[in-house]
């Protein structure tokens, strides 16, 4: 735990600012069609598909002429359907191929230059705000978000930092709470996705003015430290909880 210890400072300053909107920072929104590099919408990509006609004036005397052009056409056209539709279905598939595992309600993120892919809601928007990797939010409910963050480790896995329950209750108390909130951990646990090693853990931070409930994800690859929050109020985390739930699970880590 030394090593996390050590690490306090420089976590801190990443990941506290967006653990409490209350903060003040200058945001600037961006709508939903202008992510940063990385990210993708999910939508589909058409390819038009020109076919020229050609007008023909055709006596009965040449309606045998036409009917084989007619029939060449037909069967350019079916050439020509031929060739594009498989491109249009790559095409399709290209941004998903690199993202995480798309979900009804939910858009995708991959960040390939920093090695890591995860789901949020529709509808909340990208913010930025100084510190962070990359933060999305719903701009009505405040408290709703997801961040991202990473800083340098010379760790090869989480577990080199400690057990689960260890890793949150340090994180919790210098890093995702400000000292005057009182905190409570509620669950930690681990997983292995392709031989990576995540601790998962659940928590509650309160404020004089509201209760915020969080899920926060944490693991090691390409040499760093990655922590994705994602949380709400305590009013209405029985109507977020599977959502931000989803996104939790959703967070995934690979190499660049």
């Amino acid at each position: 735990m030394a090593a996390l210890q050590n690490s306090m400072p420089s976590l801190h300053h990443t990941l506290f600012t967006n653990s409490f909107p209350q903060v003040s920072f200058l945001i600037n929104i961006r709508g939903l069609q202008k992510l940063s590099h990385g990210a993708f919408l999910c939508c589909k990509t058409s390819v038009p598909l020109h076919v020229r006609g050609e007008h023909l004036s055709s006596p009965p005397a040449a309606a045998s002429s036409s009917s084989q052009f007619q029939d060449s056409c037909g069967r350019r056209r079916m050439i020509a359907v031929g060739i594009i539709a498989p491109l249009v279905s790559i095409v399709d598939r290209t941004p998903i191929a690199f993202a995480a595992e798309t979900k009804k309600g939910f858009l995708p993120v991959t960040d390939k230059k920093d090695g890591y892919t995860f789901l949020y809601p529709f509808g909340w928007q990208e913010v930025v705000i100084e510190g962070q990797d990359k933060v999305f939010k719903d701009v009505i409910e405040p408290l709703e978000s997801v961040s991202v963050n990473m800083i340098p480790t010379s760790k090869q896995d989480i577990r080199d930092f400690g057990s689960p329950q260890e890793v949150a209750e340090t994180l919790i108390k210098k890093v995702l709470a400000p000292p005057t909130q009182k905190t409570k951990l509620i669950q930690a646990g681990e997983h292995d996705v392709d031989g990576k090693t995540y601790y998962t853990f659940e928590f509650v931070t309160q404020a004089p003015n509201y209760t915020r409930h969080a899920l926060t994800a944490v693991s090691i690859g390409n040499g760093k430290f990655y922590t994705l929050t994602t949380g709400a109020n305590e009013r209405r985390w029985d109507k977020m909880k599977e959502r931000l739930l989803t996104v939790v699970d959703s967070f995934k880590i690979f190499n660049v």
